[in-house]
């Protein structure tokens, strides 16, 4: 019933979100666009005569799902971001619009320190030659706050105000059926608990709630705004390995921590002859750690084949340069818009999910 309101076409709510979806699709088509005929633009004036430039859909696409020093909004019009480097003569921290002119091309900044250069989202040293000093460079630590990050945090403080929100919401109608966020939330929250939390871990679900729910709200917030073309969406933050990463080194420990006697006696006393003990001590070893990397692996190339795949379809239109395949690409790019929307919900589900099977793996209770 209540997702039956949600669909009903009827609704103005339904109306006004569906609304906001095709207007960010046809802004992400004409910034693409625009962006490209600028690069084009560029390139022309150092061209030779007659030589048309070739449009690379390679280079927007691994730009996009790539990091950045800089929040691009449209045109050369972008949200610079602050740059934090540790180098051995100590702590650096200015603006990235230094290292960068106005049409966003790279160019030397002297700081305090070094001479810096932006190559490829890499800040190098550059010596008194202009020359990049890799062994200088290799010493460099980059602490910058980059888009990746920006959406990261951006997407905590959304988590964290929507959950204060509900929290303060059920303080104050205790008792009373749930009301506005409380509404949304509370289906999910019971979904996670009843169909995720409980059948895969068991009795001692209740310790492992708040971080279950923390993974798949994080995954969920960043996968949906990562689909939103314009600021202050468009990162590609569940597609970047190193937070992939980072989630399931907390899951390896989580899982780990909590193995119970049963658990670790099954890695390494398990129920096989003598000789082939080396042989199952390894290959459960190799399980441990198989299990997260499994889900590091399938977060990230979920995520980032679906980025790849609707600027694809967004680049045929300036492949073929005719507005004649306008129409099948945008409907295309529509048709896989709605179906992220589905595989924004339903990674953030299967790492859940996971997550809770790996722990009730690891916390079940043998009874003989």
């Amino acid at each position: 019933m209540y997702f039956s309101h949600i669909l009903n076409f009827k609704n103005y709510s339904s109306r006004a979100i569906i609304a906001l979806f095709l207007l960010f699709l046809t802004f992400n088509s004409f910034a693409v666009q625009e962006n490209e005929a600028q690069k084009i633009e560029v390139n022309s004036e150092h061209s030779a005569p007659n030589h048309e430039e070739k449009f690379d859909p390679t280079v927007t696409i691994l730009e996009h799902i790539g990091d950045s020093h800089s929040w691009h909004l449209w045109g050369h019009l972008s949200v610079p971001l602050p740059v934090i480097l540790f180098t051995p003569q100590g702590l650096e921290v200015f603006s990235s619009s230094k290292l960068v002119d106005e049409h966003h091309n790279p160019t030397p900044y002297l700081g305090n320190n070094y001479t810096y250069l932006l190559e490829h989202e890499h800040i190098k040293i550059l010596k008194s030659d202009n020359q990049i000093d890799e062994e200088l460079s290799a010493k460099v630590y980059d602490f910058s706050i980059t888009k990746n990050v920006a959406s990261m945090f951006l997407a905590i403080i959304i988590i964290l105000l929507v959950f204060t929100s509900i929290a303060g919401s059920y303080k104050k109608r205790l008792g009373k059926a749930p009301k506005g966020l409380q509404s949304w939330a509370e289906p999910l929250i019971i979904f996670i608990r009843d169909d995720i939390a409980r059948p895969n871990i068991g009795y001692k679900f209740e310790r492992f709630m708040p971080l279950l729910l923390t993974m798949f709200f994080f995954i969920w917030f960043n996968n949906l705004l990562g689909l939103i073309p314009i600021f202050p969406g468009g990162a590609n933050v569940t597609g970047n390995i190193a937070v992939t990463m980072v989630l399931s080194v907390v899951v390896l420990i989580i899982v780990n921590i909590n193995g119970n006697k049963y658990y670790w006696s099954h890695i390494f006393k398990p129920d096989v002859p003598f000789w082939l003990l080396p042989i199952m001590w390894v290959v459960e070893i190799i399980g441990i750690f198989s299990k997260p990397f499994a889900l590091m692996v399938r977060l990230f190339a979920n995520i980032t084949a679906g980025h790849i795949i609707i600027l694809s379809l967004i680049s045929l239109i300036f492949i073929f340069k005719t507005l004649a395949i306008a129409p099948v690409s945008v409907a295309f790019v529509l048709f896989m818009n709605v179906l992220e929307l589905l595989v924004a919900f339903l990674q953030a589900f299967i790492f859940t999910m996971l997550t809770a099977l790996f722990i009730g793996s690891a916390v079940e209770e043998h009874h003989h």
